[in-house]
């Protein structure tokens, strides 16, 4: 099973290459989900931010409060350094188990780790290719301005927090142009997709070729 790295920047579309990627039955690891999953009450992430940063950054009903995390995050870059620190490795773990369980149960050609902050956090190194998801910096901005409602001087600092999309691709074994319509992204997945079946196939052919049990 051949383990990808998938990233790329905020309001880049990566959500939008994972869903087509599990549309394909491509499984995703998405880090994302499952930072959200450990970030509810009384679980892992949700206990070790609390015991680092307090109670100011949680909700009245004890639930975390991610919009005010991001913004100060987003803002401080220690404090983003920080909260990586602490939730990182924890998120890793999981996903790690996760990963296992499935090669187990299904051992796929491929299988997709979601993970925005993948080459910053060096998580790279623990994959064997990386896809980065790109588009140019200017409509970045004017996504992310139109998602989540920002000014252009929001989205602006929020897009130059992280590592440029540039200096991703110079990093990645592949690029998915998602500058485009949804299904001009769809058709440079299909033909990923498409070689790594092919690949499959003839790995098929040789074992059959030499005898080897399937």
């Amino acid at each position: 099973m051949k383990k990808i790295g998938l990233t790329g920047g905020i309001a880049t579309g990566k959500s939008t290459v994972s869903g087509i990627l599990r549309e394909l039955g491509v499984p995703v690891i998405d880090a994302d989900e499952v930072d959200r999953r450990l970030s509810e009450k009384g679980n892992k992430v949700w206990k070790a931010v609390y015991d680092h940063f307090g109670s100011g950054y949680f909700l009245p009903d004890g639930e975390m409060d991610r919009g005010r995390l991001g913004e100060m995050v987003f803002s401080d870059r220690r404090a983003r350094q920080s909260l990586n620190q602490i939730t990182h490795p924890i998120i890793q773990k999981e996903m790690e188990r996760m990963l296992r369980q499935m090669e187990e149960d299904r051992n796929p050609p491929i299988a997709v780790l979601d993970v925005p902050l993948l080459i910053e956090v060096g998580w790279d190194r623990f994959v064997d290719e990386v896809w980065v998801v790109a588009i140019p910096e200017e409509l970045q901005i004017r996504r992310l301005m139109w998602r989540n409602d920002m000014t252009e001087e929001q989205a602006i600092q929020r897009v130059r927090s992280q590592m440029s999309l540039k200096e991703k691709c110079r990093m990645a074994d592949r690029v998915i142009d998602n500058s485009r319509t949804v299904q001009y992204t769809r058709e440079q997945i299909i033909r990923i997709c498409k070689e790594y079946e092919a690949l499959e196939d003839q790995k098929c052919e040789h074992r059959k070729g030499a005898g080897w049990p399937l």
